[in-house]
C-alpha cells in the first residue's frame, strides 16, 4: 500500500504542477530533492513571483524512522517505528480576488518491534480561503468535493465537511480560517471500508483537486483590485499564518519528527500584515466575509 500510494502522489504532483504552470503562464516550479537523515526524503516544488501565484508549494515526501517520545505519547503507542508519505500543497495567489487553497493527502504506517504493521491509516482533505467571497466559487468548490465523496459513501461529504469546519478553526480568534471543504483523518480498514476502499476514496479526492480550484483561478485572476484590497488580503493572510503555527497538526508532526523546515513552512505567504485591532467597514465586502467565517455555512 505504501509503495502504491507513494507512486500515486508522485503522479499527482506532476499533474498539478503542470496545470498550475499552464494557468500562471509566467513562473515555473523550482524542484528540490531532499533526504532526511533519519530516513526517507521528498520532492519539493515551489513557485514564486508568477503572474498569478505569488508563492506556492506542491510537495511530496516519504519519511520513516523512530517516532520521538512526544509523538509516541500523542499516538498512545510504546513502539514507534513509522512510515508516512503524502502530498501537501498551498497556493497563495497575487490577486486578492483569487482564494488561497490548501490540500493534503497522506498515508501512515506504524510498526511493532518485529517490523509488522500494527496500525495504518489515510488522511487528507482540501479547503479554500478566500479574501473576497464569491458565493458561486464556494458552491463550485464544495460541489466538486461532494461529487467525489458521493461516489464512495453518501455520508462522507457531510461528515468530512463538518470536520473541516471544526479543524480549520482559529479558536483564539473564534473564526474559521476559510470557507472549508473536506478534512478526514485516521481512515482505517474496517468491514465496511478496507484499506483498498480507502485508497480508492483518497485518490478520488486527490484527482478532483484540479477541477475544484483551477476554474476559480481562471475566472478571477484578471479582475482588477485596489491597494486597499491588497492590504486586506495581507491582513487575512496573517490569520492563515496564525493557524498554521498555532494549531496545525501537520506542522507540529513535521517539527517534532525533524522534518525539513523549508518544506514545512513553505505554506507561509511572502507578504503579511498584522494591524492592531483592525476592523472592516460596516456593510463592506470585507465585513461580509468575516460574518461567514464566524459561522460555517452550508454551500451545497
Amino acid at each position: 500500500m505504501k509503495d502504491k500510494f507513494y507512486a500515486y502522489i508522485q503522479q499527482l504532483q506532476d499533474a498539478i504542477t503542470s496545470k498550475l504552470e499552464e494557468v500562471d503562464g509566467k513562473a515555473t516550479f523550482q524542484e528540490d530533492i531532499w533526504k532526511r537523515p533519519e530516513g526517507g526524503g521528498g520532492r519539493t516544488r515551489v513557485i514564486e513571483n508568477g503572474a498569478v501565484f505569488e508563492k506556492g508549494g506542491v510537495n511530496i515526501s516519504g519519511v520513516r524512522g523512530e517516532l520521538p517520545d512526544s509523538m509516541k505519547t500523542y499516538f498512545n503507542v510504546k513502539e514507534g517505528n513509522f512510515f508516512a508519505c503524502g502530498l501537501s500543497l498551498v497556493l497563495h495567489p497575487k490577486n486578492p480576488m483569487v482564494p488561497t487553497v490548501h490540500a493534503n493527502w497522506r498515508y501512515f504506517e506504524l510498526y511493532g518491534n518485529d517490523g509488522e504493521i500494527v496500525d495504518q491509516w489515510f488522511g487528507g482533505g482540501q479547503d479554500l480561503t478566500p479574501y473576497y467571497l464569491f458565493d458561486e466559487d464556494a458552491i463550485h468548490f464544495h460541489n466538486v468535493c461532494k461529487t467525489a465523496c458521493d461516489k464512495h459513501n453518501a455520508t462522507f461529504y457531510n461528515t468530512y465537511k463538518k470536520r473541516c469546519d471544526e479543524y480549520f478553526w482559529n479558536t483564539h480568534r473564534n473564526e474559521a480560517r476559510g470557507i472549508g471543504g473536506l478534512f478526514f483523518d485516521y481512515c482505517k480498514g474496517s468491514p465496511e471500508m478496507n484499506m483498498q476502499a480507502w485508497y480508492n476514496f483518497v485518490t478520488e479526492i486527490g484527482n478532483s483537486f484540479i477541477n475544484s480550484y483551477v476554474p476559480i483561478v481562471i475566472k478571477r485572476k484578471e479582475l482588477n483590485y485596489s491597494a486597499e484590497q491588497r492590504d486586506w488580503q495581507e491582513i487575512r493572510r496573517g490569520r492563515y499564518v496564525e493557524f498554521n503555527l498555532v494549531h496545525d497538526k501537520g506542522t507540529l508532526f513535521g517539527l517534532k519528527t525533524n522534518g525539513r523546515i523549508e518544506s514545512i513552512l513553505m505554506s507561509l505567504p511572502p507578504h503579511v500584515q498584522w494591524r492592531y485591532d483592525h476592523q472592516p467597514e460596516k456593510g463592506s465586502e470585507e465585513e461580509r466575509l468575516l460574518n461567514v467565517l464566524m459561522k460555517p455555512k452550508e454551500w451545497v
